[in-house]
């Protein structure tokens, strides 16, 4: 389960991309503005959700390498990705519990 740190961490990357999204009109401009954002997000919940297999993925494409070894980290990056849509409504539901928890204590 998540600690409160990693989810704080996610919650930042949440708001600031929820704030580029107020401050820039929708286009182009604003998918260029908020990219590094979006990605950043998207990372993190990743990393929460699914943290070794995350830190394999990175440990993996952390370097350049071989053709074989860019392949790999593609591959690696596709599996993480369907693991993560796959435990998503399981992780949504756990921390929908927590905030709820939170709330009412």
């Amino acid at each position: 389960m998540p600690t409160t740190t990693e989810t704080v961490k996610c919650e930042r990357f949440h708001r600031a991309l929820c704030d580029c999204h107020k401050r820039i009109p929708a286009g182009p401009t604003r998918d260029s503005a908020c990219r590094h954002l979006n990605r950043s997000l998207a990372q993190c919940l990743v990393s929460v959700a699914c943290p070794s297999e995350s830190e394999a993925v990175r440990s993996l494409c952390s370097s350049g390498g071989t053709s074989l070894k860019r392949s790999q980290c593609q591959q690696a990056q596709v599996s993480l990705s369907v693991s993560f849509v796959l435990i998503l409504p399981k992780y949504l539901i756990t921390m929908i519990s927590i905030a709820n928890s939170v709330i009412t204590d």
